[in-house]
């Protein structure tokens, strides 16, 4: 590991929510895609923070559905008292007030909601070129591959995911959950969509739902939901051989 890079992690958080779903429900952060990465970070040494773009967030109720949670999931969602129950409700910050330095780590979570804000969020996406620039590791999941094309490498100005193999929440993906429609209809492209204009090299998951992460140098990324613990362990790993 680079001597130089603090044991501390950012874990990014979409701060966009707004009436999404056929039934009418709003999108927002999802919540496991904070919750493994936070407990597999701090069991790591690390120390976490939080923090979005405007310093708020809305958790999707959908990502609360008991297929999307294990035990301690549910206990500690339980458990307002938890050390990360205490993070998500009170310390929260909004990435302005991010000190350059602070993060050996850059861990970009999702939720349908990360392709409407991450492209624009343009202090989130400096806090990743710091880490970047300093040799760090930056990681996303799911949909959370939207912050990547406003990553740029200081030394080539493209995207630092510019030849990488990268994988994230496909089109398909969408498709399948019935939300491709909503967000081309919104404008907005879809993870795959950003990552190949961004000159990655997209690779789909086998399965779409299936835990499937890609380790490309200190570029670390995760399929979707499922794989936000093996993403954040490869991301550890990368940090340690860093």
């Amino acid at each position: 590991m680079n001597s130089q890079l603090p044991r501390k992690a950012l874990i990014a958080m979409t701060s966009h929510s707004a009436p999404f779903y056929p039934d009418g429900r709003v999108n927002g952060v999802f919540y496991t895609e904070v919750s493994h990465p936070y407990q597999a970070l701090t069991k790591a040494g690390f120390e976490v923070d939080l923090a979005s773009e405007t310093g708020t967030f809305v958790i999707d109720t959908y990502s609360l559905d008991q297929q999307f949670l294990n035990a301690e999931d549910t206990v500690v969602l339980k458990a307002p008292e938890h050390p990360f129950s205490q993070l998500l409700s009170k310390g929260v910050r909004k990435a302005s007030d991010l000190k350059a330095g602070e993060y050996g780590l850059f861990f970009s979570s999702a939720g349908f909601a990360s392709v409407y804000d991450y492209p624009g969020a343009k202090d989130l996406q400096a806090v990743a070129e710091d880490v970047w620039e300093r040799g760090g590791i930056v990681a996303a999941v799911c949909h959370g591959g939207a912050i990547f094309p406003g990553v740029k490498d200081p030394k080539t100005g493209k995207s630092i995911i510019a030849g990488k193999d990268v994988t994230g929440f496909s089109t398909e993906g969408d498709k399948l959950a019935g939300v491709l429609d909503r967000i081309h209809g919104d404008g907005v492209k879809t993870t795959e969509e950003s990552a190949v204009n961004a000159g990655a090299h997209y690779i789909a998951p086998p399965v779409p739902f299936d835990a499937f992460s890609i380790t490309s140098g200190r570029i670390v990324t995760g399929a979707n939901p499922a794989s936000a613990h093996i993403t954040i362990v490869a991301a550890i790993e990368a940090f340690e051989k860093a």
